[in-house]
């Protein structure tokens, strides 16, 4: 295992702030600053794989496929709810924004094939916001809200952001993404 870089975590958060802001205001026109900090926080996050398949059953075993994960969703309550059904939009938003090459392959031959991920991006935001937050780690309601009528633009602003760090990928010989 090797350690992180000193600041490595404060220069992610440093570039994703920039390239998504970039992605989405300047590309695409999108002025909506606690969006665009939220799908940036996001990326941070996801940089860790333990943070994309972070949602766990009550046994300890992680959960990989959103039809899992739906299960698990209903098998909460209140907050613990909303947590559930809030990593299913980060889960699906990632993905199919980020890299949907992979999306459509980790579908294939599994439960996750007759999910649709975009309907269940928008559908799990959307019930995420009308749940009680519980702790103030929790989005806005509102940003939740906005995520859901706006799915489908933040999937494009997404590609847009992979499209811009691999481009800043190209200009060094460092892969942005180290593990």
């Amino acid at each position: 295992m090797t350690a992180d870089l000193p600041g490595r975590d404060e220069l992610l958060r440093h570039f994703f702030a920039g390239v998504t802001e970039y992605a989405f205001t300047v590309r695409m026109g999108v002025a909506d600053p606690p969006l665009v900090d939220y799908v940036s926080e996001m990326l941070v996050r996801f940089v860790k794989s333990d943070a994309i398949y972070g949602m766990r059953d009550p046994r300890g075993q992680r959960l990989v496929q959103v039809a899992d994960m739906l299960a698990e969703a209903q098998a909460r309550q209140g907050a613990a709810r909303r947590r559930v059904h809030r990593h299913i939009g980060d889960f699906t938003l990632f993905w199919i924004g980020v890299y949907p090459e992979i999306a459509a392959r980790m579908r294939q031959g599994r439960k996750d094939s007759l999910i649709d991920y975009r309907d269940q991006g928008k559908r799990n935001y959307y019930i995420a916001s009308t749940l009680p937050a519980g702790d103030e780690e929790s989005a806005p309601d509102d940003v939740l809200k906005r995520l859901s009528d706006n799915f489908e633009l933040c999937v494009y602003g997404l590609t847009e952001v992979r499209r811009q760090w691999e481009q800043r990928e190209g200009e060094s010989d460092a892969p942005l993404l180290l593990g």
